[in-house]
Formats: structure tokens, C-alpha cells, sequence
């Protein structure tokens, strides 16, 4: 059984940054989604799909992986560069472009 082992990203319908601090075990699928004849909702047999475990740090992760068994493969984190900005930037004298209307 294959698993990935990553950090999830900011969502980008909220601009907090709740659910981003924990690392997440996830399931690969095994089968493809196929469409219900009757509803028309994707669906599959692979249950394993709806698990997704939680851990403090990547190293817990890679431990529970190794102890199960599965083939795991991580996902670096992805850092953030927050550049200072402030407001009175749009109207400094030495802006490369100057601000019109």
C-alpha cells in the first residue's frame, strides 16, 4: 500500500492558516472513481481514500508508515516568503513606477 506524507497548504478560500501546522498521512488510490448509474456520484471501493491520519512532525509519520509496512513517499514542505510591504509604498518618492490614476 502506497502513502504520502506531506504538509497541507493554506486554503485558498481563508486566509488563515489553521490547518496547516500538522503533517497528514494519505492513502494513494488504488481504483478510479466511476460514475453511480443510478445518482450519477463518483464512487469506488477503495475505502482507504477517506483516512487521513494526523502527526506533529514528519518523523512520527515516517515511523507509523515504516511500522505498517507501506511504501511511503514525502513531500517537502513548501516555505512561505512573506516580504514586508506597507501601505505608504505605493507613494514613495522613489518608486520605480510612479502611482496614477
Amino acid at each position: 500500500m502506497n502513502v504520502r506524507i506531506f504538509k497541507p497548504a493554506k486554503t485558498a478560500m481563508q486566509s488563515g492558516r489553521a490547518k496547516t501546522k500538522r503533517w497528514v498521512l494519505e492513502f494513494e488510490p488504488v481504483e478510479a472513481a466511476k460514475p453511480d448509474a443510478l445518482m450519477g456520484w463518483a464512487g469506488s471501493g477503495d475505502t482507504y481514500q477517506q483516512v487521513n491520519l494526523f502527526f506533529d512532525s514528519c518523523e512520527d509519520a515516517v515511523q507509523y508508515a515504516q511500522s505498517e509496512g507501506y511504501a511511503y513517499r514525502v513531500i517537502e514542505e513548501k516555505t512561505r516568503k512573506i516580504r514586508p510591504k506597507a501601505y505608504a509604498d505605493n507613494f514613495a518618492h522613489n518608486r520605480v513606477m510612479p502611482w496614477t490614476h
